[in-house]
């Protein structure tokens, strides 16, 4: 989905990966990626420059769901000791607590239009299904497509009324 990294913003795009997770049965990752998607949203509104308009994507793939933001900001972010941010500081920690709850994370340049900053959860193993009447053949964990999730959000032009527009889905139901 693409969006101005706002305050107002940044709390629909939770509650749109959230659904999205939910209709993928990854309810054990909301949490983990609502708060990893939270924070690099959040450096993107406090840091990116020239402007805040981002790109966020979702991707399941069989064994990870891979969550990316992508900035027209070229400046990578820097990445300090935790322990030199002092107890009372409102920010420094947004990428040490991604780092905490994800499987792996990471920062590339995205040429000259700026960077993708990522972070990876392990999909949860899926539940054994009870057996279906046999009308149509199950597809194996090893069989099952890949998904990949991406919705586009258009942000108010005159800022004072919110706007809010549908979310397309390239998931097939």
């Amino acid at each position: 989905m693409e969006l101005q990294a706002l305050p107002s913003r940044i709390g629909q795009v939770r509650r749109i990966v959230s659904a999205q997770l939910r209709y993928w049965h990854l309810d054990p990752l909301i949490d983990r990626a609502a708060l990893g998607v939270t924070e690099l949203l959040t450096n993107v509104h406090r840091h990116a420059q020239p402007d805040k308009t981002c790109i966020v994507e979702i991707e399941l793939l069989l064994d990870h769901l891979i969550v990316s933001v992508h900035d027209h900001d070229p400046r990578l972010p820097v990445v300090g000791d935790i322990t030199d941010v002092a107890t009372t500081a409102t920010s420094g920690r947004g990428l040490a607590m991604v780092a905490a709850v994800s499987e792996s994370w990471g920062v590339r340049p995205n040429g000259e239009s700026g960077k993708v900053v990522w972070f990876t959860l392990p999909a949860p193993e899926p539940a054994t299904p009870t057996p279906a009447p046999a009308r149509h053949p199950r597809r194996t964990a090893a069989e099952k497509p890949a998904h990949r999730f991406v919705t586009e959000v258009e942000h108010p032009v005159d800022g004072h009324r919110p706007q809010h527009a549908p979310a397309r889905s390239a998931v097939a139901g």
